[in-house]
This record gives structure tokens, C-alpha cells and sequence, in this order.
């Protein structure tokens, strides 16, 4: 299975909800999976051969949920929308919706319905950070402290030796305590500021965010780090966060309809998915609002996210003229040294290959971005429902078996 990172965890599995004649429910012929061509390279079949291949029963069946197609799972976990987007050979090899964007409405999910990213917002975050660096307004080693303007980070007696580092708040070893996880805000109600926040004042419903332990004494996943670099990216761009990070990401990458802005603007939220749990709406209200953007406000879709991922295996297979430099993209790749995370996201091997990855959890929306480091491969998948995360694993396991991913390779005997 797929390790959610962060706080996906709290997905339940959820009631049945029907979502008519969004997929072929018959069972499909044998995977038409990566097969090595005459030239060695891998070879995989038409964008519509490839869907009918993860939408429908899988052959052969191993039981479990391959003996359901990808509407029965949604209906099985309460999962009324997904989006979806596979990476093949370094572009979006397809990207399609599924299910209904609102069980109220019943607005069917399309390829441009806007989903919340949650914590995938992170390394997005991360990207506009390396921009800075590529800039030169700061380094990922520079303190902290001589980077924010508006607020300090207090020490507590932890950062006599070790300063906290842009590193080290994109990694989650910075030594923060506080392991945020945003609930975010209801419309109606007043918002905090990135400072109170911080600082746990009215109306922040989160705790302060404070030092625990020396920076670089373990991973401890920490959304109030990823909140510090809000605050000093702000500082230093001097514009608000939804605008420098249209500028500096979401437009260069191609993430044409992908926003930052909290709350979503009525223009944007009439295609835009609502908040589900147990396949109903999870109360009155569409969404939440997160005041913590850089942490959980990215408002995009399967086929956005996609394009963000290939722009990093781009940059770092040193293709010119990308957001981001090869050296900064390794910088994204490697991992500080503790724990599994490098700048923004996590790494993990899988079977043979190299991925970098992150989850995603917010109030009734779970997601998920995996890509290869190397290869040019990986998915995508975006759901409205807080019982999500069973639905998301099984779409990206079965775009590995279809696509015939090196994580499914054993190691070559010598």
C-alpha cells in the first residue's frame, strides 16, 4: 500500500454512495501493461486502452478490490469524485475525471475541476522557496531568523548550536513541535493572520508553533514549519502568498487552473468540488478555508499537479529553461539525512526505482502525487471524499501494474 504522508490517516472508510455511468462496469482484457519495444524502450498502450485497463476488473485477479471495477470502489468507500492524471515518458500521458464534483448539485467531476491539494501544497511551496534561492534573496542554510522580517522564531536554548534552516522547515527536522495538521475555518467565521498562527492567538484554532529539540534531531512532521516559510516568503517577495506564488510556480509550470487564493473566488468555486464525508457533504459549508496557505491551501486539479511533478523531473534531468535549476530540483530529491523527507518531499525506494512523493489531507478531500526520480513516470489522484485515501491507493496501484512501474521490480539477481 501507499504510505499517505502526513494526515491522511484519519480517512475512515465511509458509506456507499451511487455515481451512475461514470465508468464501464464490464471487465476489461489483460492489462495492456509496459511491454519492452524493438528499441528497448518501454511501450504501453493508447490513453484509452490505458483507462479501460485501471476502470475496469483487473486481470488477473488477485482478489481484494480487483475483482471491482473503479466505480465500484469509488462506491464502495463513499467516494463521489476523483481526478486523475498518469505520467508517462515525462508529460500527462491522460488526465479524466470521474464521479460528481457535488452529491447536492450533482456537477459532474471534469478534467479542470479544482480540488483541495492539502499538504501537497508543501513542496509546491518548496518550489517557490528555490526560486528565491535561484534569486539569490536567501539560502536554504541561512538562518531563519535573518531571513523573516514580520516575526521571529524563538529559539527556547535549541538553536544555540544549530540554526533553523529553510532545509530544515522543508524537511520537517527543524525540532518544531507541533505536528500541524490544519483543521482550516469554516467560510463564516474570522481567520488568523500567518503571525497568530504562528503564535496561537485568537482566532487560530492550532496551538503556537514552538522549538522541542535541536534542529536536526529527528523528523517530526511539522505544518507549522511549512507556515514559517509562508511568512518568509512573504517577507522577502513582498506580495501577498497567492500572487508570488502564481508568479514564480503555478503559471511557469502550466498550472493554468490553480490557485492559492483562500478563500476560492466565486468565478473559480463554480467548478470547484465540495467536501464529502461518508458519501454525504461533511456540513453546511463547501469547503474550509486554510489561512495556511503555503501548508494546505492549494486549490488544483489531478492533471495540474501532474504538470507540476513533470517540472521537477525535468529540471532534474537538467532540461533548460524550467522553473527550477537541476541543482535545486536535487536539492527537492535528496533527503536531508533525517527521516525520508528532502525539501518539500518525500523520498522513498520502491522495488528498484527512486520516488518522490507527497499525500494530502484536508477537511473531506485526500490526494496523492507520486513520480519517479529518473523515468519520467508517475499519477496523480484527487478525491472529495474524507474516505479517500482507500480509492486513491488502489488507482495508483493499478497505474503501477498497468504501466508496468519498476516499483513492482525485484532486485536482478548477480
Amino acid at each position: 500500500m501507499i504510505r499517505l504522508a502526513g494526515k491522511v490517516g484519519r480517512a475512515a472508510l465511509t458509506a456507499i454512495v451511487m455515481v451512475p455511468g461514470v465508468l464501464a462496469s464490464a471487465a476489461v482484457p489483460a492489462p495492456v501493461a509496459a511491454q519492452q519495444d524493438a528499441a528497448g524502450t518501454d511501450a504501453v498502450g493508447t490513453p484509452a486502452e490505458m483507462q479501460a485497463v485501471i476502470e475496469g476488473v483487473q486481470t488477473p485477479n488477485r482478489q481484494g478490490l480487483d475483482v471491482l471495477t473503479l466505480e465500484e470502489v469509488m462506491e464502495r468507500f463513499g467516494v463521489p469524485g476523483i481526478s486523475v492524471a498518469v505520467i508517462h515518458d515525462f508529460d500527462v500521458h491522460w488526465a479524466k475525471g470521474y464521479g460528481v464534483a457535488d452529491v447536492e448539485t450533482g456537477a459532474p467531476v471534469d478534467v479542470e475541476t479544482l480540488f483541495q491539494a492539502a499538504s501537497i501544497s508543501k513542496p509546491v511551496t518548496a518550489t517557490a522557496a528555490m526560486v528565491a534561492v535561484q534569486e539569490g534573496r536567501f539560502s536554504l542554510d541561512d538562518d531563519i531568523n535573518t531571513i523573516l522580517t514580520s516575526w521571529q522564531l524563538p529559539g527556547n536554548g535549541f538553536t544555540d548550536d544549530r540554526s533553523v534552516t529553510p532545509r530544515l522547515l522543508f524537511s520537517h527536522t527543524a525540532g518544531l513541535g507541533d505536528g500541524h495538521g490544519f483543521p482550516g475555518y469554516n467560510p463564516g467565521v474570522p481567520r488568523p493572520t500567518a503571525i497568530q498562527i504562528l503564535n496561537g492567538d485568537e482566532p487560530s484554532n492550532v496551538e503556537a508553533v514552538t522549538m522541542v529539540r535541536p534542529p536536526l534531531t529527528a523528523m517530526h512532521y511539522s505544518g507549522g514549519g511549512t507556515t514559517i516559510m509562508q511568512l518568509a516568503l512573504t517577507d522577502v517577495f513582498g506580495e501577498p502568498f497567492p500572487d508570488l506564488m502564481r508568479r514564480t510556480v503555478l503559471e511557469p509550470a502550466g498550472m493554468t487552473t490553480s490557485t492559492f487564493e483562500q478563500p476560492l473566488p466565486p468565478d473559480r468555486d463554480a467548478n470547484a468540488a465540495r467536501a464529502h464525508g461518508r458519501g454525504q457533504p461533511m456540513g453546511d459549508a463547501k469547503w474550509h478555508v486554510y489561512s495556511a496557505m503555503a501548508a494546505a491551501g492549494l486549490w488544483t486539479n489531478a492533471r495540474d499537479l501532474a504538470r507540476f511533478a513533470i517540472e521537477v523531473q525535468k529540471a532534474a534531468r537538467g532540461d533548460p529553461d524550467r522553473v527550477i535549476t537541476a541543482a535545486s530540483a536535487a536539492d527537492m530529491l535528496s533527503p536531508v539525512g533525517i527521516g525520508d523527507f528532502a525539501v518539500g518531499f518525500s523520498i522513498a525506494r520502491e522495488g528498484q526505482g527512486w520516488y518522490f512523493s507527497h499525500s494530502g489531507g484536508n477537511w473531506g478531500f485526500i490526494c496523492y502525487l507520486v513520480a519517479h526520480k529518473a523515468k519520467g513516470y508517475g499519477v496523480a489522484v484527487m478525491t472529495n471524499a474524507a474516505g479517500g485515501g482507500q480509492v486513491v491507493n488502489e488507482v495508483a496501484e493499478r497505474v503501477r501494474r498497468a504501466y508496468g512501474w519498476d516499483a513492482l521490480d525485484k532486485p536482478t539477481l548477480r
